[in-house]
This record gives structure tokens, sequence and C-alpha cells, in this order.
């Protein structure tokens, strides 16, 4: 082989460090961009945050100044910045259309049957103050002060152990079974298996000890279902309503009512997700305006009762855009709360300046707090822009919801903005638009689109507000058919196939018709 010498010429991307770090901020949400601003100053001594000063006039005259100055010098100073935001990453790809409505979670099991909350009166997730056992203002006080204090459910349940008379053994028996509580306050494993395992640990043998220590658990269990919240320690929904419904059970309730409520929580809960209250009646042998009293009793109970104790910061959403709107046109505003204030440290700045010296690590260190300053500040310009370009694509959405929004995707708004594909997706994920009809995902605004008859286009999100206003019109003994909403879409203009109107329907927790159907 001969050895040769060529030369080539050729383009290729190189990604900067400051560039790097401009795209990771830009995918991360705002609790994620919170830790990374976190560990950068604790790594970095140049960054400090940014005080807030309050003029001694504006104290004595209630006004927060500097809150106001703040907040429109970060909006200025994001707005100046550089707002091209290109990733120059060619390789990611972007589906045309973007459909990513997320409607909740699911219920337990014996819930569910396919059987949407909205719809279904008996069955459906409610806030605590709405449960049954909640009847008294001071518990829903309680509960609240708890969920605020961050107090775990483990961590009740242990306070009021502590307050009980028990023996070594059966605290213990108790202590085991907290432990195996799940979020919702459910047994997460059967009594057997937790006694096994408790076994194997403590190297019991003996047929007589096993049968002991499954005596002590069943007596564990009997404690930990009497504790509050009432409900806890049940291995079913049906044991955990039925529980609710012995030991408190709701007001104005007879015993005849509360009678069919327990049958119906111990057998028929299935037959309760199909709303066949007839067929109901007649097997726990009871008139149907009985079941239907008995299903308003259900109804006030809580399914979860761990539900109180969830850590609130996992429920709430800060969105990081609010809409408002300024002389009849919907702007868009960056939310201060989510917004970083941080500065160089002047001293440590001035005190490199005087060295006169370069390429030092703590030169080095002080360029790299520049630039991330530079790229938090960019970061929601970029936010900022993509959000208003949202908004003038989805002005109809502002004013009049889901129903009005139109057909839109992320090539859109890239060729708008003279950014990347990828860079809006980077944008629109895990970023909120607090809006007149609800928090949202950026995402939430996109969406694939249908056809009309008169040529234009229907957006998917739009289509599925519609099928949800005619499923809440539909008569409880008459409900339409996935083909029936197809044709009264059709009847609108809106060209859709019976397939794509049961895809929509069960991206909606609706249950079919068969479901639905009040008998």
């Amino acid at each position: 082989m001969k050895a040769s010498l060529q030369v080539r010429l050729s383009q290729h991307l190189a990604l900067t460090p400051q560039l790097q770090q401009s795209i990771r901020l830009l995918q991360l949400s705002t609790l994620e961009l919170h830790q990374e601003i976190e560990q950068m100053m604790e790594q970095n001594p140049f960054l400090e945050p940014e005080e807030e000063t309050v003029l001694p006039e504006a104290q004595f005259e209630g006004l927060n100044a500097s809150t106001s100055a703040s907040a429109s010098d970060s909006a200025k100073s994001a707005t100046d910045a550089d707002a091209d935001g290109r990733t120059g990453n060619d390789n990611v790809d972007e589906p045309a259309g973007v459909d990513t409505a997320e409607f909740g979670t699911t219920e337990r099991d014996d819930w569910e049957n396919g059987t949407e909350r909205d719809d279904f009166d008996g069955i459906r997730e409610l806030p605590a103050s709405a449960s049954g056992q909640s009847g008294d203002g001071d518990d829903d006080f309680e509960r609240q002060n708890r969920a605020d204090a961050g107090v775990s459910l483990e961590d009740h349940l242990r306070t009021q152990l502590s307050s009980l008379r028990l023996s070594e053994e059966d605290a213990a028996a108790v202590l085991v079974l907290i432990e195996s509580l799940n979020e919702d306050g459910y047994l997460a494993d059967p009594l057997e298996e937790i006694a096994a395992r408790l076994a194997e640990v403590l190297g019991v043998e003996d047929d007589e000890e096993r049968e002991e220590l499954m005596h002590r658990l069943q007596c564990g269990l009997n404690f930990l279902q009497s504790m509050e919240p009432t409900g806890v320690g049940a291995r079913s929904l049906g044991e955990c309503l039925s529980l609710q419904l012995r030991q408190k059970p709701p007001q104005k309730s007879t015993a005849v009512t509360l009678l069919a409520a327990l049958k119906i929580c111990t057998e028929h809960l299935g037959l309760l997700a199909r709303r066949d209250f007839k067929k109901i009646a007649q097997l726990i042998e009871m008139d149907e305006p009985t079941v239907r009293a008995a299903q308003g009793l259900i109804v006030a109970l809580e399914p979860k009762p761990g539900r109180p104790f969830a850590r609130a910061e996992e429920q709430i959403i800060i969105p990081d855009v609010i809409v408002m709107k300024v002389a009849r046109q919907w702007r868009a505003v960056l939310n201060p709360d989510v917004m970083p204030k941080l500065r160089v440290n002047d001293l440590y700045a001035q005190a490199i300046k005087s060295q006169r010296s370069s390429g030092t690590a703590l030169t080095a260190r002080l360029q790299e707090a520049r630039w991330f300053i530079r790229n938090i500040q960019q970061r929601f310009d970029t936010i900022l822009r993509v959000s208003q370009a949202i908004i003038e694509r989805q002005k109809n959405f502002f004013s009049h919801g889901a129903i009005a929004m139109k057909p839109l995707v992320l090539r859109e708004i890239a060729d708008e903005l003279g950014l990347h594909e990828s860079t809006i997706s980077r944008v629109t994920t895990a970023k909120y638009m607090a809006t007149p009809f609800g928090t949202f995902e950026l995402k939430y605004f996109f969406g694939s689109s249908l056809n009309t008859e008169a040529g234009g286009n229907a957006s998917s999100t739009a289509v599925r507000a519609l099928i949800k206003q005619l499923v809440a019109a539909e008569s409880p003994a008459k409900p339409l058919s996935d083909s029936q909403l197809a044709e009264l879409l059709e009847g609108q203009g809106i060209q859709v196939a019976r397939r794509t109107v049961a895809k929509y329907r069960e991206a909606l927790k609706i249950a079919p018709a068969n479901l639905r159907k009040t008998v």
C-alpha cells in the first residue's frame, strides 16, 4: 500500500461550552432550573443572588418598589438579550403535529371500568373538603394544616401510634403495616406476604410461631384501620369505603341507606361503576330510590385516604408565562416568581480586574458566571418570544376556550421566529402558561389538523373539546355512540372517522356508550 497525502475541505458544527449550556438550560423545567442555579452558585464564587432593596419611603407607603423594579429590569434584560437561540442541532426529529393534551390520572381499577369521572356522578375524584368524612369544618382545616406543614402519612400515623397504649408486640406490628402502606393509604401487599417476609427476617420457622405472627399482624391491622384518616390500611377500594361508612357515617344518612351503601361497597362496586341501579336494587333486595340515595353517600367518601398528605410541591404547577389582556390585546408576560435574580459579585470581579492577569482559573470562573447569567436571560427571552407567537396564532382560544383552538405545528412557530424546530420543542416542554381557562403546558397549544367540508382545517384539540361538549349534553338513557358522535361532527363540517372519535374519547377518559348508559 502506497502512502499519500490528501487535503480535504469540510464543514461541521462545533458546539462551544456556552452554547451547550444554553441548550441544556433551555430544556430544563422551572424546578430543574432552580436546582441548576443552586448547584452553580455552590461551585462558582462569583455568582450571588441579587438582593432586593426597598427605599424607606416605599416601606412607609406600603409599596414593594424593589420587586417591581427587579421584575422590570429582568424583563428588559431578557428582551435585550440575543434572541436567536438557534441550537444548530439538525439531527433532532420533531413530529409534524404535536398532540399532547393530557387529562389527569386514573382511579383505582374498581372505580374505572372505562368510566369518565366528569360524566359519572358516583365515581370521581373529590377534593378532601368534599369527602363525607369531612363533615366538620375543623377536620378540613386540620387536613389543610397537615398538608401545608408537609407532614407525611407515615409520620401522622406514627404520632397516633405513640399515643396508644399498646404492647411492644402490637406496636411493632402496627409499625410494620404503616411502612407497608402506599401513597394512597392502602396496604400494598396481602397480610400473608408481609407475615412471610417478617418471618424470614426474624428467622421464624415453627408453624405455631408463624400463626402467632399472623395473628399479631391481624390485630395490628385492626388498630391501624381505627386511626385517622378513616379508611387507611384498607386492602381494597370496597374495604376503604366500608371503613368510612362504619366509622364515620355521612350526616343525614338513614339506617336503610347506610346498609345499602355497605352492601354496594362490599359486593357491587362494578355495577355502580356501570350505573346499573336497577340490577343493584334486585341483588340487594331494595328499591331503586334507596340505591340512588346510597350512591350519594358513596360519592361523598374519600377513595384515597392518603391524598391530603401528598406533598404540595408535587401537585402545584407554577406557570412560566402569564397571559394578560392589555388594550384589547393578549400579551405574554414572564412570571417574576420563577425568574432567578443573579448577579456577579462586584467585589470579587474588581479584585480580579485589578490583578490585570488573564488565563487564570479565577478569570475563567468569572467568565463562566457571566455566561451563565447571559444564558438564563436568553432562556427566558426565548420562552417569552415563543409564548407570544403561540398567543398570536391561538387568539380565539383565550377568548372562547379549547373549542376555538386552531391547528398548529412546531414548524410554523420555528419559521416565524427564525429558530429550529428542536428549539421550539425544548421551549414548549415542561413550560407552562397561565390563561383565563387554566394553566397549560405550552405543547397543549399545538395540535394536528382535521379536514372540514368548507376546505379548512380544525384542530384536534378543538375536536376533543367538542366531543366532550356533545357527551355532556347527551341523554343519560341514550348516550351517543362513537358512530353517532362522528355523524354529529360531520354535521358541523368536521370530517372525522369513528376510530378517531374513539381515540379522542379515550384520551378524554370518557367511557363507551354502553358504560355511560343509565339503566
